[in-house]
């Protein structure tokens, strides 16, 4: 991911009625910490922030602060519970070379045919992975591929393709994607084998 430059604001007054104020006055309130640095409150821009989190939360950033110049990840981005706009944001100091943990989507690619064909649904149920990895190798995603799914199978961590040199701690048995058949479908299949006994039982009488 190519690093974006942020300019960050000191001097934030603190507490909920000072922070509304900036919000209105189209600012976000922030903190800046990490590497031993004292936690720092700031702000920044909100349609600067906007722009910068395009490509998602683990986009590099660098983060002006007065005569400073630190690499950040952004962190904890609170949201306004109906406009969904973020509201407050931490940003973390990394180095270059050090490995982060970082929360990346996990997106469904491919076309689960056999699942359509059987009258299956798809489950996605890990919708995140927790990865470790150096700031600038954070994938803006990973991908599950489902095109071999069956219906009663899965795709589990293990399936995941991960970039080189991004790891993950979850457990490898744990499912993404499950596949699993209508409540519909189990019906029909369930009257059809009722339908296929009766004649059966006619002609043994």
């Amino acid at each position: 991911m190519a690093e974006m430059t942020l300019v960050a604001e000191t001097g934030r007054p603190r507490g909920s009625a000072a922070s509304r104020r900036l919000r209105h006055a189209g600012r976000v309130p922030a903190v800046v910490y990490g590497h031993g640095m004292e936690p720092l409150a700031v702000s920044v821009g909100a349609r600067d922030l906007r722009t910068a989190l395009l490509h998602g939360s683990n986009q590099v950033l660098t983060l002006e602060v007065g005569k400073d110049r630190h690499m950040v990840l952004a962190r904890q981005l609170q949201r306004h519970p109906v406009r969904h706009t973020v509201s407050h944001v931490d940003f973390q100091v990394v180095r270059s070379g050090e490995v982060v943990s970082a929360e990346v989507p996990v997106v469904l690619v491919g076309t689960a045919s056999q699942v359509e064909m059987a009258h299956g649904v798809v489950e996605h149920v890990l919708s995140t992975l927790t990865v470790h990895t150096t700031p600038g190798q954070i994938p803006s995603e990973v991908e599950a591929d489902v095109s071999a799914l069956e219906v009663g199978g899965a795709v589990r961590v293990r399936d995941l393709l991960l970039p080189e040199g991004v790891t993950t701690d979850v457990d490898p048995d744990e499912a993404v994607v499950i596949a699993t058949v209508t409540r519909a479908a189990a019906a029909g299949a369930e009257g059809e084998g009722g339908e296929a006994a009766e004649p059966a039982t006619a002609e043994e009488g």
